[in-house]
């Protein structure tokens, strides 16, 4: 299948791709380059953002123009108009080769993110944590190399979760109400040099995801079983959302980080977002329930306990 639209970005490292119901626009953020994007469809503007960190991943808030942020140290409630930033929480601060990556709001508005070892060293020591809606971050899981992928089936029972080095995504079952995770079971396995990456959830309850290394986004069925494959024209695809007025559009972003320059010339949209017709409704993107006054902040990762 070949895509729609490409949107003409020319990442570094394209992630965290969301799309807002109510500007009908796309947003998603270059790691590397310390840049948010944002597309507004109908008027097919592209505008980007300066950030104070690099942005791992975000989402959107109720009510508000800003987002729920997991920069390289810690978490922030962030106004990309302004700049302006309230820090929640930075449990990866002093963490030297780790910082934060992929993260979601979950059904209830919680803001769920994991972090990543940058170097070998930081092997299986990366966490997840989980914001609440007062703005605390709770460490929820340790012992992770590379957070990815984290996203709730439609009805909030199920949590889906990826360690890209291990080549597996797993589901557990999900205690919305309390956050509560446990039953880990492989939900599917990659092959040698697709890493799971960035997933999402579509509204028959089949987990899409962005092999990095793979150029393939997969659809997955509630059991585990690959339901079709998606062929990209760049060989890291990064992150996948569901979006457009009828949310039957799937974007997917991608990454132009560590290509030879033979790989360069070959993949020359690499970088991009492709935006693809495939005939299947998403659902719209949960929004942080924040439960806070745009005051300063100050939190800290604490010990597992539900959100």
């Amino acid at each position: 299948m070949e895509p729609v639209k490409i949107i003409r970005a020319g990442n570094t490292l394209g992630e965290g791709v969301l799309w807002d119901v109510e500007t009908e626009s796309l947003w998603w953020t270059d790691i590397q380059e310390r840049r948010l994007y944002r597309y507004d469809w109908n008027r097919e503007a592209l505008n980007s953002f300066a950030t104070p960190e690099r942005l791992c991943s975000f989402g959107l808030v109720e009510r508000s123009v800003r987002l729920i942020a997991a920069f390289e140290s810690g978490f922030a409630l962030f106004n990309p108009l302004d700049g302006a930033t309230v820090w929640l929480a930075r449990p990866e601060a002093d963490r030297g080769g780790m910082r934060l990556n992929d993260g979601r709001v979950d059904r209830r508005g919680r803001f769920w993110a994991g972090s990543m070892a940058e170097t070998a060293a930081g092997a299986e020591k990366a966490n997840r944590y989980c914001v609440d809606q007062g703005g605390r971050a709770h460490l929820r899981k340790s012992g992770i190399t590379i957070s990815n992928g984290i996203c709730w089936s439609p009805d909030g029972s199920w949590f889906y979760f990826a360690d890209s080095p291990r080549r597996t995504i797993w589901r557990f079952a999900f205690d919305a109400a309390s956050g509560g995770i446990s039953g880990r079971r492989v939900f599917a396995e990659t092959p040698e040099g697709a890493f799971p990456d960035g997933a999402t959830v579509d509204a028959e309850g089949f987990l899409w995801s962005a092999h990095w290394g793979a150029g393939r986004v997969v659809r997955y069925a509630p059991d585990g079983r690959i339901d079709r494959f998606l062929e990209v024209p760049a060989s890291q695809p990064s992150c996948v959302a569901f979006g457009g007025p009828k949310l039957d559009l799937l974007f997917v972003t991608t990454a132009r980080q560590d290509l030879k320059e033979e790989a360069l010339q070959r993949e020359i949209s690499a970088g991009d977002v492709f935006v693809y017709n495939i005939g299947i409704a998403g659902l719209p993107e949960e929004r942080f329930l924040q439960g806070i006054q745009d005051v300063s902040l100050s939190g800290s990762a604490q010990g597992e306990k539900e959100c």
